[in-house]
Formats: structure tokens, C-alpha cells, sequence
């Protein structure tokens, strides 16, 4: 029975794409394109930048003799259907960015693990099982007494390393125990860092699991209506959701990111640090930030899905959305009882329009020729013009505005008067453009005018003897800007 169990559990992990990758007939190959693009370096790349580099080193494989006949295009369509490779579009980007499933960067991670396998039994692994269960045990342990105890233990241990302190000096662990259990630190903080993927895809499955229980909820007020028009994030208050905002409150704490920078220069500035490997010590340099960058990048996802789990309830799009869900149901519903009153094969009264497209062959393609639709660039000779100087002159006045008329008016105006405003300019100088001079002075007062709030009534004789009014902003013109004028 416990063999029939576990073999079921195996079966149902060969179907998922950890094992498929590993099973792959070009694996190898595969999972060095996939560690090579985006593992050692980017997590994420966009679309196009992905595209170029696989292209180049599918190229480069091929080049050694490797067996690769598809398109890079090919490959990655591929790998989204395995579950290997999945594509998301953020807010605001201008393509889609690929990245490493969790399953797809555990199997590599498995390998890699492989080629560089630890001590069977390190003392630093040793040690940190026993200070984990010591300190779990003291923590659960609901007895002041036994605490007292322990506590004075402590104290006592204390002591005796402070006198050791001053009658031997400062004794520290040999450099290969200290590269030993730095490099134990670096392989959990690199898994670590690996499971924020899995967080994320965790926050995915909720938040459509969520999507879901709204489509099939019969009532009209479900539960998880009933929380989201309440105020509930229901994606912050799940399982998930605490465990990963307690994880997010301590390494934003100040205090705890300060501890954890100081200790970590203090590693790498120490002899035994030398021993590490390039890699392993940019690694640890760089540990706070990816922690953070990965941190930050499953936090916003979680505030993006609450949102757009608020905006789909809000915005009403949920009851469409059920009454489709509802219509699929019915349909199949009916589909399932019809089945043993007709046989499949039988003809139905009844013609279904297809909504397709119609498909050809890129054979029967034209290449549109453009010489065959040249226009004719040939110019024939005008005829001889009747028009006069003085009739041009007079259709440029109609089409543009006279502005060199108008400020000679301005000019007369004001070295009569200290000040004049547009109404007061047409009553002495009638507009010869209609509506055009009213608004080439008009343009004139917001250049060299002073233009208040306030409106003035203007009229004039429009070039169908029809007296026309409009409201204006009242400008006054003032004889100091006569100079402006004449600059002009």
C-alpha cells in the first residue's frame, strides 16, 4: 500500500514540467540555454533583447555541431507550452518579458547542485539544526521555570566566554570552517532568493482562484463579494499573504537591514573571504539588493492583483463575466442530456456562421508592383494669369491678416491718446478684414497689451455691410509700447 501511495504521488510528478525538462530528449542543451540567458545573469528579460540573444547562442550551439533545426521563435512558443518559460506584460512596459518558471529554475538548481554536491555532513549544518531545534524548543516552551533555567544557562555561558576573552584572547574559527559555513549561508540565501518565484506563483493561483469562486458563486452576494465590497484584501489576509508581509516587514525593518549590511561587510572584509570564489563573493556583496529587488517584485504583485481583484468587482465586469459562465454552464449542460437522445453523427436542421477568417497560402501572394501605379508627373503649362498687382494684393488681405496695417493704426492712435482699447480702435479705424482685424489685434494685445479679466463689447461692418458684435478680452494699449511697435 505505502508503495502504491508513493508511486501515485510519482506519477503525478512526471506530468509536471520539472520532470518533463529533465526528461527532455535535447535537455542538456536546453537547460544550458535556459541557465545561460536567464539564471546566471537577468531574471527577466524583454521580449526583444530574449529573442536576439537565444538566436545567438542557438547559433553558436549549431556552430560545435549540435542538432538544434528549429527557429529561436520556435523553441520559446515551445517552452511556454511545457511550462518552462513563461511571458508576463508589467504596467507601463512597451513588450512582453520572459522569465524561468519555478519549476523550470528548481530543475536547473537540482543539477547545478549536482555538479557542485556538498559534504555529506558538514559541522556547520550540524550546527545549525541544533541551534534551530534549541532555540524552537525554547520558544514553545510554556514553563518559567525550565525558561529561568535556560536563561541563566545562557548567562552563565556567557560569562565563562568573557573570561576566556581576557585570560586567552580572541580564538576564531579556522578558514576552512569559515568558508564551510559561509558558503552554507550563500547556498540557503540563493534558495532563498529562488523562492520568491514560487510566492508569486502561489499569488497568481490565489488570485484566480479567487476570480473563480466569484464566477460560480449561485448567490448574489458570495462570500468573497461580500469581503472585497467590505474592504477586505483578501489576497493580503490569506495564507500566503501574512506569511509574506511578516517575511517583508523584517527585511524592511531598519534595524534588522542594518545588522544584516554590517555583517556582511564584516565577512567579506575577512581573510578566510579570499577563499571564495568570484561569483560567491559578488554574491554576498550584492545579497541585500536581491533580496529587496526580488522581495519588491513579489510585493508588487500583490498590490497589483488586489487592485485589479477590486477594479473587476467594482467596475461590475464580474456579473458579465458570470452571466457568460452561466450560459457556457447551461449549454453543457444541455449538450450532456441531449447525448443519449442523439447520436452524434446526426444531421441537424441548423446553420452555424463561422467568425473565421479566410486562410491562404503565402504563395498566392502578389508583391505589389509600384511602377504599375506611378502618377503622372508630368506639368502642364499654365495660362497666361489676367490678374492685376493691386487684385493679388487684395486677395492676400482677404486670406491674411494685415498686421503691419494694424500696428500703423495702433502707432496713430496712441500718439494722440495715452492708452486705447481694441472697441475703441475699431470705432476710430474701421475693420477693412471684418472679423480678421478683430482678432489680429487682438493678437497684437496679448504681445504688447495689457489684458485683464474682464470682457469688452466690440462691433464692426462685416464685407456684407452686416454690423457684427463680439465679446473680447478688455486690453489696453499703452503709448510705452509704441516702441515695441516700431521694432517690429
Amino acid at each position: 500500500m505505502k508503495a502504491q501511495r508513493a508511486s501515485a504521488a510519482l506519477l503525478a510528478l512526471r506530468s509536471r514540467p520539472l520532470w518533463r525538462l529533465l526528461a527532455a530528449d535535447k535537455a542538456p542543451l536546453v537547460m544550458g540555454l535556459m541557465q545561460c540567458l536567464l539564471l546566471e545573469q537577468e531574471k527577466t528579460l524583454s521580449s526583444s533583447i530574449f529573442h536576439e540573444r537565444l538566436s545567438r547562442e542557438i547559433d553558436t550551439l549549431r556552430a560545435y555541431g549540435h542538432d538544434l533545426p528549429q527557429t529561436p521563435q520556435a523553441y520559446v512558443a515551445d517552452w511556454i507550452g511545457e511550462g518552462w518559460l513563461s511571458r508576463r506584460f508589467p504596467a507601463g512596459a512597451s513588450e512582453e518579458e520572459f522569465e524561468l518558471t519555478s519549476e523550470a529554475t528548481s530543475a536547473l538548481r537540482f543539477l547545478n547542485g549536482l555538479l557542485k554536491p556538498r559534504t555529506a555532513a558538514t559541522e556547520s549544518r550540524l550546527a545549525t539544526v541544533i541551534q534551530q531545534l534549541t532555540r524552537l524548543a525554547d520558544e514553545t516552551d510554556a514553563n518559567p521555570e525550565t525558561r529561568r533555567a535556560t536563561l541563566i544557562a545562557e548567562r552563565e555561558r556567557i560569562d565563562a566566554e568573557l573570561r576566556a576573552l581576557e585570560r586567552e584572547g580572541v580564538k576564531t574559527l579556522p578558514e576552512e570552517r569559515a568558508l564551510e559555513r559561509v558558503r552554507e549561508i550563500i547556498a540557503l540565501a540563493e534558495e532563498l532568493a529562488a523562492d520568491f518565484r514560487n510566492v508569486r506563483d502561489e499569488f497568481d493561483k490565489l488570485n484566480r482562484g479567487l476570480r473563480q469562486s466569484l464566477m460560480e458563486s449561485d448567490g448574489s452576494r458570495g462570500e468573497v463579494l461580500e469581503a472585497l465590497f467590505a474592504g477586505v484584501d483578501l489576497i493580503a489576509q490569506s495564507e500566503h499573504g501574512k506569511t509574506f508581509n511578516a517575511f517583508w516587514r523584517l527585511l524592511t525593518d531598519g534595524e534588522q537591514a542594518a545588522t544584516l549590511m554590517e555583517s556582511l561587510e564584516s565577512v567579506t572584509s575577512r581573510t578566510f573571504a579570499r577563499g571564495l570564489e568570484l561569483k560567491e563573493r559578488r554574491f554576498l556583496q550584492n545579497l541585500t539588493g536581491t533580496l529587496m529587488a526580488e522581495g519588491g517584485n513579489v510585493h508588487e504583485v500583490v498590490q497589483q492583483f488586489a487592485r485589479s481583484l477590486k477594479t473587476f468587482v467594482q467596475s461590475r465586469e464580474f456579473q458579465e463575466q458570470r452571466r457568460l459562465h452561466s450560459l457556457l454552464r447551461e449549454a453543457q449542460q444541455a449538450a450532456l442530456l441531449a447525448r443519449d437522445a442523439i447520436r452524434p453523427n446526426s444531421l441537424l436542421d441548423y446553420s452555424l456562421s463561422l467568425t473565421s477568417s479566410r486562410l491562404r497560402s503565402v504563395s498566392q501572394w502578389e508583391l505589389h508592383d509600384p511602377s504599375l501605379n506611378v502618377a503622372d508627373t508630368a506639368m502642364p503649362e499654365a495660362e497666361p494669369s489676367e490678374l492685376g498687382l493691386e487684385v493679388v494684393e487684395e486677395l492676400v488681405r482677404q486670406s491674411e491678416i494685415d498686421f503691419r496695417t494694424l500696428r500703423q493704426h495702433l502707432r496713430e492712435a496712441l500718439s494722440e491718446q495715452s492708452q486705447i482699447t481694441v472697441g475703441q480702435l475699431l470705432e476710430k479705424f474701421p475693420a477693412e478684414q471684418g472679423f480678421g482685424s478683430v482678432v489680429g489685434y487682438v493678437a497684437l494685445g496679448a504681445k504688447h497689451g495689457d489684458v485683464t479679466s474682464e470682457t469688452e463689447l466690440v462691433s464692426w461692418l462685416g464685407s456684407d455691410e452686416k454690423q457684427r458684435k463680439a465679446k473680447v478680452p478688455a486690453i489696453y494699449f499703452v503709448r510705452e509700447s509704441m516702441l515695441e511697435l516700431f521694432n517690429e
